[in-house]
């Protein structure tokens, strides 16, 4: 392939992913402030299918309201720099980076643009790329149901989907700072998430962890977004918060996240992530203490783009679905 191109996966539009299309498309070219890496490895994951879709509506206000601001997308990545802009001071040639933006860094390529003061860091030597992209956007997300907290040691904490990116790295980063965790998951899963240090596990497909009526939570966290604060209010501690991933029916988790404050002493607490930089260099402390490791389900080769993006988008996924990159 001519050195000045890639391939790249590409959209023009919101739809499903059978509009995703494998382009060579012009590399480019880093500006005086930005980097070019060289993609190795990356995630289709739920904030991609919400980008590819453009739902819920709210997206688009950050990514195009009638259409992709970005051909090309993507939200994570793990690769090398290959080259760096004149007045890039942090990074150098040759180093090894991961990062995230959930706003989109068209990282569904083989090669991408960063400037160096986005959120991107040097990954541990000890791990592989793709160990790398899938240690970034379930990992992140799963930090930011945590600092919104006040977690005391000890404190009891229910994870429901506990089997995705955002729920196995939470049972995880849980364990890190003491809590006693119950982890919501299938039969399937049962052992793997057992190995990530779960206290106690509840095969929903045996039992409704809303129904169990032997255990009181300090905090609820569902990473899939399938229960309600009503449903969870009963099994929490007075005082004690639920949070969910996804906005809920009739986007009910922000509205009582301002309301459950004043009216009660069970609360919500919904968790935008909005400090990627300070995600990301939590999770490079934990890879490197050994106290995380990301799991992940399938890899699929870029030209597969359409079946990864069908399969994350079924929601049949355990922890993450990988995305490989050729030789340019």
């Amino acid at each position: 392939m001519n050195s000045n191109k890639m391939k790249a996966v590409v959209r023009s539009k919101y739809g499903p992913p059978d509009i995703l299309k494998i382009e060579t498309v012009e590399k480019p070219i880093p500006k005086d402030h930005e980097v070019l890496i060289r993609v190795y490895a990356t995630t289709v994951n739920r904030t991609d299918c919400a980008i590819l879709w453009g739902k819920p509506f709210i997206m688009k206000f950050f990514t195009g309201l009638f259409k992709p601001n970005d051909p090309i997308p993507g939200t994570d990545f793990a690769g090398r720099i290959e080259a760096v802009g004149k007045n890039v001071k942090s990074f150098k040639v040759g180093e090894k980076v991961w990062g995230f933006d959930d706003n989109g860094l068209s990282s569904h390529a083989q090669y991408m643009t960063l400037s160096e003061n986005k959120a991107m860091t040097t990954f541990p030597d000890h791990i592989t790329y793709e160990q790398a992209a899938a240690s970034l956007e379930g990992a992140h997300y799963a930090y930011n149901f945590i600092n919104k907290v006040k977690l005391k040691p000890g404190q009891k904490v229910l994870v429901n989907g506990a089997t995705g990116a955002i729920g196995s790295a939470l049972v995880q980063q849980l364990k890190f700072f003491g809590a006693s965790v119950t982890a919501v998951c299938n039969t399937k899963n049962v052992a793997l998430i057992q190995s990530l240090g779960a206290d106690r596990v509840i095969d929903y497909t045996q039992e409704d962890f809303t129904a169990i009526a032997d255990q009181k939570y300090h905090y609820i966290f569902d990473a899939v977004g399938k229960s309600s604060f009503a449903q969870c209010k009963r099994l929490l501690h007075p005082g004690g918060v639920y949070a969910s991933s996804e906005l809920g029916a009739m986007a009910q988790n922000p509205v009582l996240a301002l309301i459950t404050p004043i009216l009660g002493k069970k609360k919500v607490k919904f968790p935008i992530p909005l400090d990627k930089k300070e995600s990301l260099l939590f999770i490079k402390n934990l890879t490197e203490e050994g106290e995380f490791k990301p799991v992940i389900d399938r890899k699929y080769s870029l030209e597969k783009v359409v079946e990864a993006y069908q399969y994350v988008a079924s929601g049949q996924k355990t922890g993450n679905v990988i995305l490989t990159m050729e030789e340019a």
